[in-house]
């Protein structure tokens, strides 16, 4: 009887080239991006995630080679729902220091700049301090962070401050000539004139209001610091080859 010689085959891995670790390995672990509705860097337009932020994330989770999910939600529901989960990103996130140990940080993703408007045919109007502006009116978001800042300086929602709901009315009602300022950061400020089919200089801004900190995304602590590495070297990436500064472009310009 002839015995029959058995052949001790590689690996399929080996077959395929791949690497042993590699194809053993668990698939990773989903990032899920909990943001707001922050036109034009972060907001839902139906039933799609869209922004400079969102846009942005997707390709440094692409070139990381780590999927990702999105919802977009109020922020204060946002924050809660970041905080459930391991794998959770946070964003657009003004990084500030009673935050800094809260997250894993990467970024910056733009600088956050917060300027009190005017429209530049009112050139009768000027505001060098907060206290000079009389009996005119500044718009605001009700609830913002703005909006605390200017209450916190003194002026009273309904005499100096006309509150909104969003940046959008708040617009509308300064295009209406309805108040004398408004305060917007500055990507949503051009961002409203493109939907009103204006040039961004129809705004000239009269005050910093802040201007100090950037948004970035945030992770959890727990997290694995070789996610926010790998995130944080694609985002390097983009800005040293140029296309952050393509996309930045179509939404702010």
């Amino acid at each position: 009887m002839k015995r029959r010689r058995c052949l001790a085959l590689p690996a399929l891995p080996m077959l395929l080239g791949l690497p042993a670790a590699a194809a053993a390995g668990p698939a990773e672990r989903a990032l899920v991006g909990f943001t707001e509705n922050l036109a034009p860097l972060n907001y839902q337009d139906g039933g799609e995630v869209r922004g400079f932020s969102v846009e942005l994330l997707r390709k440094m989770a692409a070139a990381a080679g780590l999927p990702l999910e999105l919802q977009v939600l109020p922020w204060q529901r946002a924050v809660q729902m970041a905080e459930t989960q391991s794998t959770s990103v946070l964003f657009s996130l003004t990084r500030t220091p009673e935050r800094e140990a809260q997250y894993q940080w990467v970024g910056p993703i733009a600088p956050r700049r917060v300027l009190i408007y005017r429209l530049a045919k009112r050139g009768d109007l000027s505001l060098p301090q907060l206290s000079d502006l009389g009996e005119r009116r500044i718009g605001v978001v009700r609830d913002s962070a703005a909006d605390r800042l200017l209450q916190a300086a003194g002026l009273k929602p309904g005499i100096e401050l006309e509150h909104g709901l969003d940046d959008a009315t708040n617009v509308r009602k300064l295009l209406a000539s309805r108040m004398e300022f408004v305060v917007l950061l500055d990507w949503a400020a051009a961002w409203a004139m493109r939907q009103h089919k204006l040039d961004y200089a129809t705004l000239q801004p009269v005050m910093e209001l802040d201007v100090a900190r950037a948004y970035w995304y945030g992770l959890r602590p727990e997290a694995d610091p070789a996610v926010a590495r790998r995130l944080q070297a694609a985002l390097d990436a983009m800005k040293r080859d140029g296309r952050y500064e393509q996309l930045r472009q179509r939404y702010f310009r």
